[in-house]
């Protein structure tokens, strides 16, 4: 809020549709500047700029690291209509009146601009600016800003092509080798909406002693540049996890999806900002570093192209997935509970539960169960929560 004084009671940018929320390349922003004076004021000039920017600033150490770039500049001189203007182009607003400048630009087309976009170093900001010169006095001004969204289709062949690869790691106790851990996995595209499910293909093994847990996360990545120096920021937005898998065994993920979460929209076109994102799938080895694959993911505007919603996404998906991994099918039903004859009294001690903490160099911890019922069959249902199709296999 600007501090108005005396003699002006209004003056503010009012766009002329104000139910508008963001603008793309090539829109024209339009509006009008309205004021409104208690005191009789003469008003030499109205000018009204158009600005954009994406700045980027943060320390290391004792050095300031800034950079800018614009991508917005316009300046015009507006008039009032229907009002009498003196030689010099100054006009008198006298109280009891409402004044409106009109005003009207076209944004740059595309790949001149960039999306907004406010991080934790840097920001990308459009406004509209007025000021009003008054002779002998200080200009005074008032701002408004706009969002601005540059539309990225995601249905393009690069981006619908699928994409994969396969990490394994040597484990050691004490410089003593202790196995290995290993995965494969991919997606059948790299492009996605908000909203839409990633459906993940992968096989895990394990041969070292230790009990491992298969995980995927949707991870964002922000660079900001400045004075030659680089600044990343990393951040987990959404995670799935699979069932544990001990020593010499696999485990195998069939369609198993994940969700995109509300996010931005990727932004690669600025120079000093970067907006990216990666599905990561890795391994979670207690005592160990993680075992890590990340797959590049393009988040694009929703609404472009024939994929408006995410299940007939994920039915292509489950259905490239099933002709991938043809020898890791589930079976065709589940054994019946009325087979199971084992008798309910608990003879033996339970195998403790695991349960996973994900930090950065926490293991997994022991806890004792309460579990009181005798096992089920030789069947695992999947949580629909993740849904994802496991089957534990032996590791030839």
């Amino acid at each position: 809020m600007v501090a108005m004084p005396k003699r002006v009671k209004t003056f503010e940018v009012i766009f002329s549709d104000a139910s508008k929320a963001f603008y793309c390349s090539g829109d024209k922003v339009a509006g009008r500047i309205v004021v409104e004076v208690a005191e009789v004021t003469r008003v030499s000039a109205m000018r009204v700029l158009g600005v954009g920017c994406a700045k980027v600033e943060y320390a290391k150490g004792k050095q300031k690291c800034r950079e800018e770039n614009e991508y917005l500049r316009y300046e015009e001189v507006v008039q009032l209509v229907d009002q009498p203007a003196d030689h010099d182009g100054s006009v008198i607003l006298r109280p009891g009146n409402k004044y409106e400048y009109m005003f009207g630009f076209e944004l740059p087309q595309q790949g001149q601009i960039v999306s907004s976009y406010k991080g934790k170093f840097g920001y990308v900001q459009y406004f509209v600016k007025a000021l009003m010169e008054r002779p002998a006095q200080p200009a005074l001004e008032c701002k408004k800003h706009f969002e601005v969204e540059e539309p990225l289709d995601v249905n393009t062949p690069d981006l619908l092509s699928p994409t994969g690869g396969m990490k394994e790691k040597k484990v050691t106790c004490m410089f003593i080798p202790d196995g290995q851990v290993s995965l494969n996995a991919k997606i059948d595209r790299k492009g996605f909406c908000e909203g839409e499910d990633i459906c993940i293909c992968a096989k895990f093994e394990n041969t070292c002693s230790r009990i491992v847990v298969p995980k995927a996360a949707i991870i964002s990545k922000h660079t900001y540049q400045a004075n030659g120096r680089t600044k990343v920021f990393r951040q987990k937005l959404s995670s799935v996890r699979g069932n544990h898998i001990i020593s010499g065994m696999c485990d195998a993920w069939q369609g198993k999806t994940i969700r995109v979460p509300k996010i931005k929209p990727s932004m690669l076109g600025c120079n000093i900002i970067r907006v990216e994102y990666a599905l990561m799938i890795y391994m979670h080895i207690p005592g160990s570093e993680k075992l890590i694959l990340e797959l590049p993911l393009v988040i694009g505007t929703a609404g472009l192209g024939s994929r408006t919603n995410s299940v007939s996404s994920t039915d292509g998906s489950v259905s490239n997935a099933s002709a991938s991994w043809v020898s890791l099918r589930m079976p065709s039903a589940p054994p019946s509970y009325c087979d199971v004859t084992r008798d309910c009294r608990l003879d033996q001690p339970l195998t403790p539960l695991l349960n996973d903490y994900d930090g950065d160099d926490s293991p997994i911890f022991m806890h004792p169960s309460a579990f009181q019922f005798p096992p089920l069959p030789a069947y695992s249902e999947v949580d629909e929560e993740f849904n994802g199709n496991t089957r534990m296999l032996q590791v030839c």
